[in-house]
C-alpha cells in the first residue's frame, strides 16, 4: 500500500485517527523537522563573520528544530514505533505536502531566502502581524495532540525503551516522554516555538522569546517586533542584515566533485547514522551526533567560500547522503 501525504491523512475523519495513524503522522513529523534544519543551516553557514544578532536569530531556531527532531522521535518510540532519519531532497516540498507550493532550497542568506522559504515554513495557523490562508505544520500537530489524548487514558504511561533523555540541547532539554501530559506538552513546545500562540509572537513557557516565524520576521524587516498602540509591528530597534559569501541555490544534483563536497556529505551520512541509532536502543548515539555536527560545520566553512566557475557566486553544501 502506497505511504499516505500529510494532507491526506489529515482527511481522515478523527474517529479513525488510530494507532497505525499516529505512527504514520509521527513519522512524517520526524522527517519535517529534519528537513528543516539543513535549510537554515545552509543560510547560516553563508554569514561571514558566524555572528551576530542574524547568526544568533537563526542558530535558536535550528537549536530549537534538534529538540523537535528528538521530540517527534521520543512520541514515535513512546508507542513503539522506530523512527527512521532520512535526507531530504533539495530542492523541492516539505516532506509529507503539508505546505503545498511551497518549494524549499539550499541557499545563502538572503531576505529573499527568509521571505520566500524560512517564514512560510514556519507560518502560524493565525499570524498576528499579517494573515495568509495555508495548510500549517501546527494544524498537522493539534491533529497528532487530538490522537494522543483520543487513544491513550490519562493515566497511561508509554514506553521508554527507546526514547532519548534527558540531553542537554543549548539552553533546551531534551526528555524522556512517560506521560500524555509530558506527550502534549512536548506538542505544545514544538508549536509554540515554531509558531507562537493563537494570540502573540511570544513563546509564554519559554520566557515569552519570539517564535520562529517572528524571528525570521525580524531578519526580514530589518527591526524587532514590538507592540504598538496593541498591534504588533516590526518597528523596534534595527537588526542589521549581515554580509554573507554569494552561496547560489543548490541544483537537485548537488556538486558532485565539488571542492569539500565529498567530505561534507560523508559526514552528513554519517550524522544520519548516529541519529538513527540513537533511536534503536543507543542513545549515547546522540552524543557522538553532536560532534559530528560540529565536524560539519567546519567542512561548510571551507565550500561556502569557494567560487564557482564563472564567477556567478559560491558553493554551498548540498546535503547528499
Amino acid at each position: 500500500m502506497s505511504r499516505r501525504n500529510i494532507p491526506e491523512l489529515l482527511q481522515v475523519p478523527a474517529e479513525q485517527h488510530d494507532l497505525p495513524w499516529l505512527m504514520e503522522s509521527l513519522q512524517w513529523a520526524v522527517e519535517l523537522e529534519f528537513a528543516t534544519i539543513p535549510v537554515y543551516l545552509s543560510g547560516m553557514w553563508s554569514i561571514t563573520q558566524q555572528a551576530g544578532d542574524v547568526y544568533d536569530l537563526i542558530n535558536s531556531v535550528v537549536l530549537e528544530e534538534m529538540l523537535h527532531l528528538g521530540l517527534a522521535c521520543n512520541m514515535l518510540a513512546a508507542i513503539d514505533g522506530e523512527p527512521q532519519i532520512t535526507a531530504p531532497s533539495f530542492p523541492g516540498p516539505l516532506p509529507g505536502g503539508v505546505r503545498p507550493g511551497l518549494t524549499v532550497y539550499l541557499a545563502g542568506l538572503s531576505r529573499d531566502l527568509v521571505e520566500d522559504v524560512f517564514m512560510p515554513i514556519e507560518l502560524p495557523e493565525h499570524p498576528v502581524a499579517e494573515f495568509e490562508s495555508f495548510p500549517t505544520i501546527g494544524a498537522f500537530y493539534d491533529a497528532i495532540s487530538a490522537a494522543f489524548a483520543a487513544l491513550f487514558p490519562s493515566d497511561h504511561q508509554f514506553s521508554t525503551t527507546n526514547q532519548v533523555g534527558p540531553f542537554s540541547i543549548d539552553a533546551e532539554t531534551l526528555t524522556v516522554l512517560k506521560s500524555l501530559d509530558e506527550v502534549q506538552s512536548a506538542i505544545t513546545t514544538i508549536k509554540e516555538q515554531g509558531e507562537g500562540t493563537s494570540t502573540s509572537p511570544d513563546v509564554p513557557q519559554f520566557g515569552d522569546e519570539l517564535a520562529h516565524y517572528y524571528r525570521f520576521g525580524e531578519i526580514l524587516h530589518g527591526r524587532k517586533l514590538i507592540e504598538v498602540d496593541g498591534q504588533w509591528e516590526y518597528a523596534g530597534d534595527e537588526i542589521a542584515f549581515p554580509d554573507c559569501y554569494p552561496v547560489r541555490q543548490v541544483p537537485a544534483n548537488g556538486y558532485p566533485g565539488g571542492p569539500g563536497m565529498q567530505t561534507f556529505d560523508e559526514t552528513y551520512k554519517l550524522l544520519i547514522g548516529q541519529l538513527q541509532t540513537a533511536w534503536t536502543g543507543q542513545p549515547d548515539s546522540l552524543g557522538d551526533a553532536v560532534g559530528t555536527m560540529f565536524t560539519l560545520t567546519t567542512n561548510a566553512q571551507d565550500i561556502v567560500t569557494q567560487p564557482l566557475p564563472g564567477g556567478s557566486g559560491n558553493y554551498g553544501p548540498d546535503f547528499k547522503a
